[in-house]
């Protein structure tokens, strides 16, 4: 088949490469979003460069010339992997095929940019990813296949994005591209009544109240983490927290929310409302991340410091 590629960063550019290294078919444009001045080409962009492959930035798929450029690539599809610029229609429907797109959930769960964080910071055990026929809606769109992942109980937003939904939707891009090459791929509506829709994950979503359930304030943070950090404070200064772990000890009365059990060189142990959790890594405001450890000595955080929200 002849395909247009259409994405943004490391998934784009992972799933342009896959399909350039199966060999089945021709990639014949490769489109992602403009440049923006003062930050590095997207990885996308780059691949295309590499690869000697046509290469289109358009601020604005409305525009007629553009219509008649993607045209005249004479597409069957258009495989648009992780986007970040909306498709109108028309240009959704050039290739012979139409288009699919990639999202990191089980949709009609988890519609918008965050679909990753939710689900753990939630306390969900399972997420997955999803190909679907886009339309003009968010997310929406009748489903062409969807994969299952577990979310296990000590996993952060890294984990399930890098170590099991990125491959495995590299690993879908050319099972769905094999689907319309055998013909007849399958075509599901999204079940309205489950649908769930969140905005993006925020610093303000996640700022940590230490008298909430120790599994809400851990999944927060495993929600978290890397991006965009849950957040606490020591006298006032932003602290974000990284890696965690929950720690042996319930609640006690002696013992106020956020109040650091203990410090160790493992990090850091607070209190939360019926459990501890071990801080492992932080990034004071205005600072690198660094072991809690290293922060606690240069902080001055001993066991009785108090941390807020």
């Amino acid at each position: 088949m002849r395909l247009i590629v259409n994405g943004q960063q490391a998934f784009g550019r992972a799933a342009l490469e896959g399909i350039l290294e199966a060999g089945k078919d021709e990639v014949v444009g490769v489109y992602t979003a403009p440049d923006k001045e003062g930050r590095p080409a997207d990885p996308l962009k780059e691949a295309a460069l590499e690869h000697g492959l046509p290469l289109f930035q358009p601020a604005n798929y409305k525009d007629r010339d553009v219509l008649d450029q993607m045209r005249a690539l004479d597409a069957d599809l258009m495989v648009m992997a992780y986007m970040i610029i909306f498709v109108p229609e028309e240009a959704r429907d050039t290739p012979r095929f139409g288009s699919i797109c990639f999202h990191p959930s089980l949709l009609p769960l988890h519609r918008g940019p965050s679909s990753i964080n939710w689900p753990i910071i939630w306390g969900s055990t399972k997420t997955g990813l999803t190909w679907f026929y886009p339309d003009d809606g968010l997310d929406e769109g009748d489903i062409l296949l969807q994969r299952e992942v577990e979310i296990g109980p000590d996993e952060t937003l890294g984990d399930i994005y890098f170590k099991k939904i990125f491959p495995l939707g590299i690993e879908t891009t050319l099972e769905v591209c094999d689907l319309f090459r055998s013909g007849n791929p399958p075509r599901t509506p999204q079940d309205e009544s489950k649908a769930t829709y969140e905005s993006w994950c925020r610093k303000k979503d996640v700022r940590i109240d230490w008298g909430r359930p120790v599994a809400d304030v851990y999944n927060m943070i495993r929600g978290a983490s890397p991006q965009p950090g849950a957040l606490t404070t020591l006298a006032e200064a932003e602290v974000q927290v990284f890696d965690s772990r929950r720690a042996e000890g319930g609640g006690t009365a002696d013992l106020a929310p956020g109040e650091v059990v203990s410090v160790s060189e493992d990090g850091v142990t607070v209190q939360s409302g019926g459990g501890r959790i071990l801080i492992k890594r932080v990034r004071p405001a205005g600072g690198g991340k660094i072991s809690a450890a290293e922060w606690a000595s240069a902080a001055g955080v001993t066991a009785g410091t108090r941390l807020g929200s």
